[in-house]
């Protein structure tokens, strides 16, 4: 609001200067009108400004200057070779304005060539400063867990949500579909609630690309003229932003390595839910959604059964997990003292004492040597 406030001081100080000094000969309402105009366009220029980086700035100013130089020297040369006159003035006016202008662009473009952190001080903390701006993309939005992420402090610099994206919200909020209404909404709120947090920096930057249509590819374009870095759970944006040199940071990637380790051996307990593909199987799932694949457990289905994992698959998807079940060891447990014997239902009871041993039969008169 500050900045709104100065910017608007500034375009009714330059009308009130045009409305009382009358420039170019205009009336007092004609010059204030042409004030506020050029007012206007300074104020726009300078928007525009802020958002380039420091090394385009330099490489610009110094393709000015080189512009303006060469425009001189070139002026030297037309007031020899042209009569004095309105001819030779405008050609001196429109070279200095050609070069300057050739000298701007070129410099600002080739600016990104410059290695500021050669410099150290302010300049070595320009590339620092950029890398630290995230732009949301609208999938990571609606599916929020990036609110839960900002809370934990995980999330720092400078949160960058694109114009186009929050109209893309408003879109999908605005829907006919019960179900796509529902998700816009929860984007938005979403929006809201990182926006409430003492600790997150957000910025709503106006830029858009006009000549791109997709969502997506202006989200890559934004991305290179703030060089910053996508936050984004879409698998297809991410591999479209690696392949153009932009960076991305997945939300299903970074819920994929805080999975819990389980390691082939160890076992563990899990609910069959429904049956495998393969013969004989059943499928269970962790409480953070990581399947579970089980062999012998198709008849367990709808029970809780204690398995042996026999290997773990990480993928691009998500992680799956495989064990065994032993139905041998779930229907006839083991005891250390042995099977317990049970009594007949009807008759003597059964004698559970070890047996005797047979005694030898020694005849009359003989004697019995101790055994060794």
């Amino acid at each position: 609001m500050d900045l709104l406030f100065i910017r608007l001081v500034f375009i009714l100080v330059v009308a009130v200067a045009c409305f009382v000094l009358r420039p170019f000969s205009l009336e007092s309402w004609e010059a204030a009108g042409a004030g506020a105009i050029i007012g206007f366009g300074v104020v726009l220029f300078e928007a525009r400004l802020r958002i380039v980086s420091l090394k385009r700035l330099i490489g610009a100013v110094i393709g000015s200057i080189l512009g303006i130089f060469g425009a001189y020297l070139f002026s030297l040369v037309l007031r020899d070779a042209i009569e004095p006159g309105r001819t030779q003035h405008f050609l001196q006016l429109f070279v200095m304005l050609l070069m300057s202008y050739v000298g701007l662009i070129v410099g600002a473009n080739k600016g990104d060539l410059l290695n500021l952190a050669a410099l150290g001080g302010i300049f070595g903390s320009e590339k620092t400063g950029k890398r630290s701006c995230k732009i949301l993309d609208t999938s990571v939005i609606i599916d929020g867990r990036i609110a839960d992420i900002a809370e934990t402090g995980f999330l720092d610099g400078i949160v960058v949500i694109p114009q186009f994206v929050l109209r893309e919200l408003q879109l999908v909020a605005d829907s006919a579909d019960s179900l796509k209404r529902n998700r816009g909404r929860r984007g938005l709120d979403v929006l809201q609630r990182i926006q409430k947090m003492a600790t997150m920096n957000v910025q709503i930057v106006e830029d858009d690309f006009p000549s791109v249509r997709e969502v997506d590819l202006k989200l890559i374009e934004l991305a290179k003229l703030y060089e910053a870095k996508i936050i984004t759970n879409d698998f297809n944006l991410n591999k479209v932003a690696q392949l153009q040199g932009v960076e991305v940071l997945n939300i299903n990637e970074l819920a994929n390595s805080l999975k819990p380790i389980v390691l082939p051996g160890e076992a563990m307990r899990v609910f069959i839910l429904k049956e495998g593909k393969e013969y004989n199987q059943g499928v269970a799932y962790l409480d953070d959604g990581t399947m579970v694949v089980v062999d012998n457990a198709r008849k367990m289905i709808g029970k809780n059964v204690d398995i042996a994992v026999t290997s773990v698959l990480q993928t691009t998807a998500g992680k799956m997990i495989f064990g065994k079940f032993d139905e041998r060891a779930a229907y006839h447990p083991r005891h250390e003292n042995g099977p317990p014997v049970q009594p007949a239902a009807n008759g003597p009871r059964a004698d559970t004492r070890a047996p005797s041993r047979p005694q030898p039969i020694v005849p009359s008169g003989a004697t019995i040597e101790p055994q060794e």
